[in-house]
């Protein structure tokens, strides 16, 4: 079973983990702080662009909706459409999958989307592609379990008010 997170920079974390595990890839992996020019070797930074609120998940935890971006340097002796090609060979990497953290705390990404960009780093420009995508993480405690920890519940046909926690009995262990 996979590591319960408590941060949302678990998620950068784990991308780029997976990245770096991913046979064929042969990328760099980092933050925009971890690049400092285009080498032998392509580049995939990964960005958090936005946390936004979401849904509650079906347990109660409160969602975080990320929005990501992998922008992608290609490397000097690349052709000119080689980053176009990388941020394909990402999309299908990124459809689906959820870096190895529990289906309980990590939808699938949505609204995956890549577009040709710059790269401005201290007076050179790079040619790019950035992917983006979004991605709710579901952190906290769950609603199940009340401030001593003691897991609660309550039926519906048994109580007046499904929202009154004082109706809620205690699960039987």
């Amino acid at each position: 079973m996979p590591t319960p997170i408590q941060q949302p920079s678990q998620l950068f974390t784990a991308i780029a983990t997976t990245l770096r595990n991913t046979a064929g890839l042969n990328l760099n992996i980092g933050s925009h702080a971890d690049f400092t020019a285009a080498g032998e070797q392509a580049w995939a930074l990964i960005d958090f662009d936005r946390n936004a609120s979401g849904v509650r998940g079906a347990d109660g935890r409160i969602a975080h909706v990320m929005t990501l971006s992998l922008q992608v340097i290609p490397a000097l002796s690349a052709t000119a459409f080689a980053a176009c090609d990388l941020i394909a060979v990402l999309k299908n990497l990124i459809t689906d999958n959820r870096w190895g953290l529990s289906g309980d705390q990590c939808d699938l990404p949505l609204n995956i989307d890549g577009l040709p960009s710059l790269l401005i780093s201290a007076d050179q420009q790079y040619k790019a592609w950035t992917l983006t995508f979004e991605q709710t993480l579901y952190l906290g405690s769950t609603l199940l379990d009340d401030p001593l920890g003691m897991p609660k519940f309550a039926r519906t046909w048994e109580v007046s008010d499904i929202d009154d926690p004082d109706q809620y009995t205690a699960l039987e262990g």
